[in-house]
C-alpha cells in the first residue's frame, strides 16, 4: 500500500475512543483475528464518521498549491569540481564545443552539455541530430560528438540509425554544476550592452523642435 499523507481532527476524543473500542469488541466477541494494517485504518475512519479510509481521503480539503520558488529562495548549485572547470573552458562564450577533449572524464561532461540541446519528447532523423550537433560546436566534427552521445547512453538510436532519441537519465551533482554554469555563461552573452549608452535624437527630430 502506497504511503499517502492524511492529517485528520478528531473533534472528541472520548466519542472516537468509544466508537472504536465498540469495533474492535465486537470483532472480539465474534471471534475475528485482530485487524490487519488495512483493516485498522478503515477501522479508524468509521470511528471518525467516514464508511472507510478511501471515504476519509476524499472529504479532506485539497491541498494549497505551492508557490514558486523565488530565485533567492532556490537551492545553490553544488561548486565546480575541477573537471568541471576544465569542461566549461572547452566552450566558447555562445555556448559552443571548441575542440574534442583529450582527458575521458572532461568528454563525458561535454556530452552532458549537449544532451540539453536535445527534447527527450520527440524523435529525431540524423540529418536533425547532424544539424543540432554542427550548431553546437566550432571544430567540424559532429560525427564524433554524434557517436559519443551514443557510447556515453545519453541517446540512443535504431540500429538502421533511422531514429535518435534522447535519453531520460539524471545528471549527478557534478554535472548538475556544471550545465548550471553553462547556462550562466549563456545568459550574461545574451545581456545587451547599453549600459551607459545615450541614444542621440535624430536630426530630423531636432530641426523639427527648433523654433
Amino acid at each position: 500500500m502506497s504511503r499517502i499523507p492524511l492529517s485528520f481532527v478528531v473533534p472528541d476524543a472520548s466519542l472516537f475512543a468509544r466508537a472504536l473500542g465498540t469495533c474492535l469488541k465486537t470483532r472480539h466477541d465474534a471471534g475475528t483475528p485482530p485487524p490487519g494494517h488495512v483493516e485498522l485504518l478503515n477501522l479508524v475512519a468509521r470511528a471518525l464518521g467516514h464508511r472507510n479510509l478511501q471515504a476519509l481521503q476524499a472529504a479532506r480539503p485539497p491541498a494549497l498549491p505551492e508557490a514558486p520558488l523565488a530565485p533567492e529562495d532556490r537551492p545553490a548549485a553544488p561548486p565546480l569540481t575541477a573537471n568541471a572547470r576544465k569542461t566549461l573552458l572547452q566552450f566558447d562564450s555562445r555556448g559552443r564545443l571548441l575542440r574534442w577533449p583529450n582527458k575521458f572524464s572532461v568528454q563525458k561532461l561535454a556530452m552532458w552539455v549537449l544532451w540539453t540541446q536535445f527534447d527527450g519528447r520527440r524523435t529525431y532523423t540524423e540529418p536533425q541530430v547532424n544539424q543540432i550537433l554542427k550548431a553546437a560546436n566550432a571544430f567540424g566534427d559532429h560525427v564524433t560528438l554524434r557517436r559519443e552521445l551514443i557510447n556515453h547512453r545519453l541517446m540512443t538510436r535504431k540500429s538502421d540509425c533511422s531514429e535518435y532519441r534522447k535519453l531520460p537519465v539524471r545528471p549527478d551533482d557534478e554535472t548538475r554544476a556544471l550545465l548550471a554554469a553553462w547556462r550562466a555563461m549563456r545568459r550574461q552573452r545574451s545581456v545587451p550592452r547599453t549600459a551607459g549608452l545615450t541614444r542621440r535624437a535624430p536630426d530630423s527630430a531636432m530641426t523639427a523642435a527648433a523654433p
